[in-house]
């Protein structure tokens, strides 16, 4: 292939992303120095207006500071970074574009620009983001749900029960026989499995007093029942929004019992961290783990998904087999609308 083919071939190239997608190129120092028809078209403006600017002139206040602090760290070191960028036009209208933005390199390995590909997913993001608040409602009801029969447990049967038992032993102060020690001790048994049932569905201390008592109280429970010990560890200074409460409570739950299931330890650790504007968790196990790039996620990995996307978190599951498993819950201090 001569020079001239080359060259044409490169037009063409050239022709076919710019018909396709936004794309923008900056130099070294993040300054815009060519942009297409389709970034002023859905930026709103002109190529004069953007040349010489940086993508703050886009920039939407959305994302936090340490997300472009990663990206820059990601590019500025020679490598590729994608992630989706939600931008604010000229007119203050918002849109989502999937980036992926590509670092071009010297003869000694620094960037000397970089070309910024994306393509508008606004549509998408409107959809998932409606998912995501149907999603959300359908927990809340759920919950709602889940704390109703909590308390009708507990107040109806478990007060009714515990009346028949008060009953059993006065009737036991004055005779003794056999039918009526097995009466009390059937009637205790029914009121601690109604109390565990009803603690299983919605514990009251989580709404009472708050997520770290009903954790502490949890673990403490957990930990008589299936005879594993779990450290917990929790720098958290007030209460939050009782959705988070409830995701993380949840989390930790679901995490606990696939420990007890699968991991076959004796030992685990749940911690409990505010890191600047986010509340992190961590339940951690030295057990089985897993192969997670062939493992299909079963109900309660599915759940604990939902969940922290129902509040604007993400879970991380780092794993191996034979290395134990370690769940990381990160989620804002207030649930986005």
């Amino acid at each position: 292939m001569d020079f001239q083919q080359m060259k044409n071939e490169l037009i063409d190239y050239k022709y076919a992303l710019d018909q396709s997608s936004i794309v923008a190129i900056t130099d070294a120092h993040g300054i815009i120095t060519y942009v297409n028809d389709q970034f002023c078209q859905i930026s709103k403006y002109s190529r004069e207006e953007l040349l010489g600017q940086d993508h703050r002139i886009v920039n939407s206040g959305y994302h936090s500071p340490s997300f472009f602090k990663e990206m820059w760290r990601t590019i500025g070191s020679g490598r590729v970074w994608k992630g989706e960028i939600y931008n604010r036009a000229k007119d203050g209208t918002y849109y989502w574009v999937n980036t992926t933005i590509v670092p071009f390199l010297n003869e000694v390995g620094k960037p000397y620009q970089y070309v910024a590909i994306r393509y508008e997913i606004t549509k998408r993001k409107r959809i998932e983001h409606e998912l995501q608040k149907m999603m959300t409602r359908i927990i809340d009801v759920q919950e709602e749900e889940r704390k109703r029969l909590s308390r009708n447990l507990h107040d109806g049967i478990g007060q009714n029960l515990y009346s028949h038992l008060i009953t059993i032993n006065r009737l036991l102060s004055e005779m003794d026989h056999p039918l009526l020690q097995q009466m009390q001790d059937e009637a205790a048994q029914l009121i601690e499995e109604i109390r565990e049932i009803s603690w299983e569905l919605r514990p009251s201390v989580l709404d009472d007093l708050g997520l770290v008592p009903a954790i502490r109280s949890y673990l403490s429970r957990f930990s008589d029942h299936y005879d594993i010990d779990v450290y917990f560890d929790c720098v958290l200074n007030k209460r939050l929004n009782i959705s988070i409460e409830l995701t993380i409570y949840r989390i930790i739950q679901e995490a606990l019992t696939n420990i007890r299931k699968y991991a076959g330890v004796r030992e685990a650790s749940v911690t409990v961290r505010e890191i600047d504007d986010i509340v992190r968790v961590m339940i951690e196990d030295k057990g089985k783990g897993f192969e997670s790039q062939s493992y299909t996620p079963g109900v309660g990995l599915f759940s604990m998904d939902e969940r922290a996307r129902s509040v604007g978190g993400e879970l991380t599951i780092n794993t191996a087999s034979g290395k134990g498993t370690k769940i990381i819950l990160e989620v804002p201090f207030k649930v986005k609308s």
